[in-house]
């Protein structure tokens, strides 16, 4: 008498820099697929549980007491797969051949909960048009059994970027052993990685292309901004982009809306964080820079040139810029009021670069550092 035929299956799955989340397609209460159906048939994708806690604080022991928490909540459910199913990749024990998963609003959850921002970032922008179609969804159950594995029609639009997967049957197998965990060569991997942000970068400008098609009014501006990211990505692509370019695509992105209070900005964070590290970086030059000055000009240290003169020389004009503008000295500024208080801004920047150039830096370096 001949055993049931064992079916093998690899889980499609989302890459996001370190994150790799394999996901399924329930169907209906008894079936799964492994690609998305058409429009005509709705399905819920979920997400395989030990994916979205993978890489957290969370250690692996604790993990189904996190997925029944998170299941109480309807944002998580045991499936209970037919023992014909084996799974590549995973280790699951043939007894209840069961993993967890996740619906999108628990993926959200665990993102926001324990991921980093940049992690958070990513599940934002690849999976709200999933979370936006799966909104009116019930709960989930605390467990479904799925017996069956369909094979559904390609999509035009895949799910997040991927591509659909083999899935073949074989009548050969130990039908008891647990799955194995199999590890892909380095440089298949990243080959496979490359073919699947090839596959995303292609979908979003496919779907950007359905987008502009379905306007039936313009914005000149937006268009405008539009335009020169394409013009940039596609000068980034030839090897050709030039700081001029990145430093007219970021301008016009800062200014393309409000992006709110000075307290709780992440993007000035963001910039603060880049501007702070360049700056760092060039302490050393800077260092030279004043020691060579300082060699030069022995003779007269108490005769120094006006603090422009001296701020101009020595420090980086960045540097002079964003402290101009943060205290309200712009081009369009009096003379005279950037006269008065160029020697604040350039104390500010003896300090902030701990290379004390004036007398009354010494001075109140000394005092500092005595307290």
């Amino acid at each position: 008498m001949s055993s049931c035929p064992t079916i093998h299956l690899t889980l499609p799955q989302w890459d996001g820099g370190s994150r790799r989340i394999r996901y399924i397609y329930m169907v209906n209460l008894t079936s799964f697929s492994l690609t998305e159906c058409s429009n005509e048939s709705p399905v819920v994708p979920l997400y395989l549980g030990a994916d979205v806690f993978s890489n957290t604080d969370i250690r692996t022991e604790n993990h189904p007491r996190y997925h029944a928490k998170f299941a109480k909540k309807g944002f998580a459910t045991k499936i209970h797969f037919s023992s014909a199913f084996r799974f590549h990749g995973l280790k699951v024990h043939t007894a209840n051949n069961s993993l967890w998963f996740y619906s999108v609003q628990g993926l959200f959850r665990v993102a926001f909960e324990m991921y980093s921002k940049q992690e958070q970032l990513a599940v934002l922008e690849n999976f709200q048009d999933v979370w936006k179609s799966q909104i009116n969804e019930s709960p989930l159950r605390m467990s479904y059994s799925l017996n069956v594995q369909l094979e559904m029609p390609q999509p035009q639009h895949r799910h997040v970027g991927m591509e659909s997967v083999d899935v073949h049957c074989s009548d050969t197998g130990d039908a008891s052993a647990d799955h194995d965990y199999c590890s892909i060569p380095k440089q298949s991997l990243q080959a496979e990685q490359s073919q699947h942000f090839i596959t995303t970068v292609r979908q979003r400008l496919h779907r950007l292309d359905d987008k502009l098609s379905a306007e039936t009014q313009s914005n000149t501006e937006q268009l405008e901004t539009i335009l020169m990211l394409l013009e940039n990505i596609d000068r980034y692509i030839n090897g050709n982009v030039e700081e001029k370019d990145v430093t007219e695509t970021v301008l016009a992105l800062l200014k393309a809306k409000d992006w709110g209070c000075a307290y709780s900005s992440s993007l000035l964070c963001g910039i603060g964080r880049w501007l702070g590290q360049q700056f760092h970086a060039a302490n050393c030059g800077i260092s030279q820079k004043v020691e060579g000055f300082k060699v030069q000009h022995i003779e007269r240290i108490s005769d120094l040139p006006p603090a422009e003169e001296l701020a101009t020389e020595l420090f980086p004009e960045a540097m002079q810029t964003l402290l101009l503008h943060w205290m309200g000295l712009s081009d369009e500024s009096s003379v005279e009021k950037r006269h008065s208080e160029y020697p604040i801004l350039l104390l500010i920047l003896e300090f902030a670069n701990r290379n004390l150039i004036t007398g009354v830096a010494h001075v109140l370096y000394s005092s500092l550092i005595c307290k």
